[in-house]
């Protein structure tokens, strides 16, 4: 673990983790009830969670452009960033299927994975459910979105 903590591009992903879960836990994002009542529009709606996203969202814009003029990131070798624009099949399902997730939990994995230790059960079943759902996702994906086959010249 000693040896992890000495890279400095690790020092830093840890720096950022912790301040994002600061972050979770004091917008709330973190407790299923305030989750589940910004996606209830129907019945006893809380926008609040609004100022999370939008926070989020205008720091990353205004950042995003400063920081991507540089030639190279600060802390490590190269941006990764997206290289395909496509809005296909396996985006939209993985898409539903991520809403209805958060929609009946309350949970998205960032605050999912910052909850476990709130000494609550759900959050720890919600990760163990959730890491069982990504290692079954390339069997269900199979099933749910076919695979082209190429033709044969």
């Amino acid at each position: 673990m000693i040896e992890v903590l000495r890279s400095r591009e690790n020092l830093i992903s840890l720096a950022v983790g912790f301040v994002f879960g600061i972050g979770l836990a004091i917008s709330g994002m973190t407790q299923p009830g305030k989750v589940i009542g910004f996606l209830d529009f129907t019945g006893n709606w809380d926008p609040s969670l609004i100022f999370v996203m939008g926070g989020g969202t205008g720091v990353y814009m205004l950042l995003y452009r400063l920081i991507i003029r540089n030639e190279q990131p600060r802390f490590t070798s190269s941006f990764q960033l997206p290289t395909s624009k496509v809005i296909d099949r396996p985006l939209v399902v993985g898409a539903v299927i991520f809403g209805l997730g958060w929609g009946l939990g309350g949970f998205c994995p960032g605050p999912g994975l910052t909850s476990i230790f709130s000494g609550n059960i759900n959050p720890i079943l919600f990760v163990i459910g959730m890491s069982a759902g990504m290692l079954a996702a390339p069997k269900v994906e199979g099933l749910l979105i076919p695979r082209q086959v190429e033709p044969q010249s």
